[in-house]
């Protein structure tokens, strides 16, 4: 039978397959674990032991290290780890990720789950349709499980048959003699494979089913993993593209970490990969090499080979084994070795990627989020978090600026100035409520579990409100310039008065502040004096307004300082609105989750 086109267009379907349910598989465990996922990974990270534990057990849980690593990047970026403390985590994420590689092997030749596949699936679908979150979560895991597992099967189905095309054996074979240049050919594979599906896993099952096939021998599809441990390292780089200075250095230590423990491995390859022969052998009765060796000899073995030089299922096992042991024992070992080195590693990652001193706080970036990092929509609520707070903190520069304005001299260069940069202030303002909200847009398209989703709308509110603070403080300068181009000037009564009422406001803008910071629980008694500090301000424009108009009847001042007066007061009270809506819109986040209680 000829292999044709239709077949490796399955081949690719079945990868395609495979890919899908590592994702689906991945997601879902992350939608069961929401926020958990998050506060485990900002907590436990207090020293190398508990980083490296958490990075472990973070990635064996969602499989895939590609995706913890992205975690750990996004968390720098978001301030909520430090470079030091992501090196840990990132180590302890290589070693975690081998948790896959013995699931694949322990399912691929000893049981058959894919014949199991469709019962799981009988399970996982229903569980969709329920309405409480976690159980559809743990569906879309028992899903992306058989889809895996069937993609595997397929994968082995139409992969070309050796036996019938001998061609293609022929081909393989004129790669696989040739010494250490051969190790180098598909070293440099594992790289390019893991680098296109931008997962080791996948990479790992394909190399298993080609040693089982004998398509290669069992030393180059070591060779093709450790090429898949660099290669793997492009997705956390891809991902801190648009992030942070922190986020690239991140990303750039995962990078040395791999490579520099692939490079000194692939120094010792032979011995390395003979060490781990023996502890296969050990743990299994089997030495692969002697499989492949076996079948390169064409030596007649019941036990390993069946007539015609194919590879028995014992056989098979083994070199599923002792590729599954493979990154395991080399993880280890880098792991036990770079740990007392994360210092130094910190260190030659900043030396590599120097901070740039320049003033940013007059140009227009986001610091805590980028469009490059939004593989784990969950974990990109805590980016968002950390930017609206920054958000927050700039539009309060500029109510700093507006009352600034109220005492300068119109005639100063100071006055000019800082209505320039206060319009600048405004721009940056609207472009970051833009920015904010595409990038919430673009973690709501992903898959969240419902409070997830509850704290997207609380988000997108709370921008919007910070968006109308910064046009209400550029509205304070537009009404001095009114008043300014009137020749109209305060006496010092009204300046005291109008002090008074931004006080308060000011006090208002730092209680919406810390709830900001502490946005993920905010306080109770903080949401009570938002509430407060909002009839305050309301009562004090009341007072106000009477007075203004006494005062103008008894000709105090005139009229048309009178409405400048009261355009001032106004604007302070519609900045203490849109300062509680900020708050409501925190509490919005919670809103589904207090209702339950």
């Amino acid at each position: 039978m000829n292999y044709t086109i239709v077949d490796f267009i399955s081949l690719l379907g079945s990868v395609c397959l495979f890919l899908y349910g590592m994702k689906v598989m991945s997601e879902g465990l992350q939608k069961v674990a929401g926020d958990r996922l998050r506060n485990i990974l900002a907590i436990m990270t207090k020293n190398r032991v508990t980083g490296v534990m958490t990075g472990i057990a973070i990635t064996a849980l969602i499989q895939s290290s590609s995706a913890s690593t992205v975690m750990v990047v996004s968390f720098v970026n978001a301030g909520l780890m430090s470079l030091q403390q992501s090196m840990a985590v990132i180590f302890g994420a290589n070693v975690g990720t081998t948790a896959t590689t013995w699931i694949i092997s322990a399912f691929s030749y000893e049981v058959n789950i894919s014949d199991y596949s469709i019962l799981l699936l009988a399970v996982g679908v229903p569980m969709l349709f329920m309405k409480k979150g976690g159980y559809k979560s743990f569906g879309e895991f028992l899903i992306g499980f058989c889809f895996l597992f069937m993609g595997l099967d397929l994968i082995s189905k139409y992969v070309p048959n050796l036996q019938e095309n001998p061609e293609m054996l022929e081909f393989l074979s004129a790669y696989t003699s040739m010494g250490v240049v051969s190790v180098l050919i598909f070293f440099t594979i594992g790289i390019v494979v893991t680098m296109i599906a931008q997962s080791s896993a996948a990479t790992f099952a394909i190399t298993l089913i080609m040693c089982s096939q004998g398509w290669i021998p069992f030393e180059l599809g070591c060779a093709i993993i450790l090429g898949g441990n660099i290669g793997t390292t492009i997705t956390p780089v891809l991902a801190s593209l648009s992030g942070n200075l922190a986020a690239k250095r991140t990303a750039m230590g995962h990078v040395l970490f791999n490579v520099l423990g692939s490079l000194i491995v692939l120094c010792i390859f032979h011995p390395f990969t003979e060490l781990v022969a023996d502890i296969t052998k050990v743990c299994d009765g089997i030495n692969p090499l002697d499989i492949s060796k076996a079948q390169s000899m064409g030596l007649a073995d019941s036990t390993l080979l069946k007539p015609g030089g194919a590879m028995t299922a014992r056989a098979q096992s083994c070199i599923a084994f002792g590729l599954a042991m493979y990154p395991t024992v080399f993880n280890a070992c880098n792991l036990l070795v770079m740990i007392w080195f994360t210092k130094l590693y910190v260190k030659i990652v900043c030396w590599l990627m120097p901070t740039r001193h320049k003033d940013e706080e007059e140009e227009f970036t986001l610091k805590y989020i980028g469009r490059g990092i939004l593989s784990a929509s969950e974990l990109n609520i805590a980016q968002a978090q950390k930017e609206i707070l920054l958000y927050g903190q700039r539009v309060e520069r500029m109510l700093g600026m507006a009352r600034d304005m109220i005492h300068m001299n119109p005639k100063d260069d100071r006055y000019t100035a800082t209505y320039s940069r206060l319009e600048k202030y405004e721009e940056i303002s609207d472009r970051m409520e833009i920015e904010i909200g595409n990038f919430l847009n673009k973690v709501a398209e992903g898959r969240l579990s419902p409070e997830g989703k509850m704290r997207i709308a609380g988000m997108l509110r709370v921008i919007s409100e910070i968006e109308s603070i910064a046009d209400g403080c550029f509205n304070v300068a537009k009404t001095l310039t009114r008043k300014n181009q009137n020749h109209v000037e305060f006496d010092e009564s009204v300046l005291h008065e109008i002090d008074v009422m931004y006080d308060m406001v000011e006090e208002a803008m730092k209680n919406m502040l810390s709830i900001l910071e502490e946005m993920e629980v905010p306080d109770g008694s903080r949401i009570v004096a938002a509430y407060n500090k909002e009839r305050e301000i309301n009562n004090l424009r009341n007072k106000l307004r009477d007075g203004n108009i006494f005062n103008i009847n008894s000709k105090e001042y005139d009229y048309q300082e009178g409405i400048f007066f009261m355009d001032l007061i106004g604007e302070a009270e519609k900045l203490g609105d849109y300062m509680l809506n900020v708050v409501e819109g925190v509490e919005h986040q919670f809103k589904d989750v207090r209702t339950k209680a």
